[in-house]
């Protein structure tokens, strides 16, 4: 039987994603299945944001592997709700800027993220802290394109990722970049090439391709995230929820 990987968009706004995204991943042995919020924001782009999408992604979580998925992904560089969902489920959970940066660690000595907003800079320093990378980050750079501005402005946002992808190699060390928002899936190619076009030869992560196929070796293995580390919840009185 295929390993099912269930992607949740842990925001309200249809059309950001769709299956149609990772069909070119799909095979007789990985099926993707997906859902948004009936709560939440409609983008992520603060930690505010980031706390309104989690209960809904709790609960998202917890029916998507009540119908047979066999790994999760959040679909959001914030990994919005990774520690409670792991806690809740007993199948493998990923986020992408964990993923993401655990491999750009692998690949290079210094990684930089190209995101949208400065108004998440701050996040990518906390969450590279989190992991354990902070000493790999190069730099955090944005390109100030709001996520549900970037489907609408796609060639405008691709020039602005290669322009700021160049600086973080040329000025800030980088010798990896990974793309800070989901968003961005499918520009990475591009940025590729015009870096090879300057004689740069780096890896560029689009994170949601990384995180899907990640979660598929994981759950193919049999691995999950250690009980130990996140322990199920006692059941507790708790109010509007």
């Amino acid at each position: 039987m295929p390993k099912i990987i269930h992607i949740i968009t842990p925001i309200i706004t249809k059309g950001v994603r769709s299956l149609d995204d990772v069909a070119p991943l799909t095979g007789s042995n990985l099926e993707f299945r997906h859902s948004i919020l009936d709560k939440g924001p409609s983008s992520i782009e603060s930690e505010y944001d980031e706390a309104l999408s989690v209960p809904d992604t709790i609960v998202k979580a917890i029916e998507a592997e009540q119908n047979g998925a066999d790994a999760i992904i959040i679909d959001c560089m914030g990994d919005p709700g990774i520690k409670p969902v792991r806690e809740v489920v007993s199948i493998p959970v990923l986020g992408p800027a964990e993923t993401s940066m655990h491999v750009a660690a692998m690949l290079g000595q210094k990684f930089s993220v190209v995101t949208v907003l400065d108004s998440v800079v701050p996040i990518f320093r906390n969450l590279a802290c989190l992991y354990g990378v902070s000493e790999k980050l190069a730099s955090i750079r944005s390109i100030n394109m709001p996520v549900l501005e970037i489907e609408k402005q796609l060639d405008k946002t691709q020039e602005m990722l290669v322009a700021a992808s160049l600086k973080a190699v040329q000025e800030d060390g980088a010798d990896g970049i990974i793309l800070g928002c989901t968003g961005f899936l499918g520009c990475a190619d591009k940025i590729t090439a015009h870096l090879k076009s300057e004689g740069i030869d780096v890896p560029v992560i689009d994170p949601i391709p990384l995180t899907v196929m990640t979660a598929y070796a994981l759950a193919t293995v049999g691995l999950a995230h250690s009980k130990k580390t996140y322990t199920p919840p006692r059941k507790k009185l708790i109010v509007g929820y």
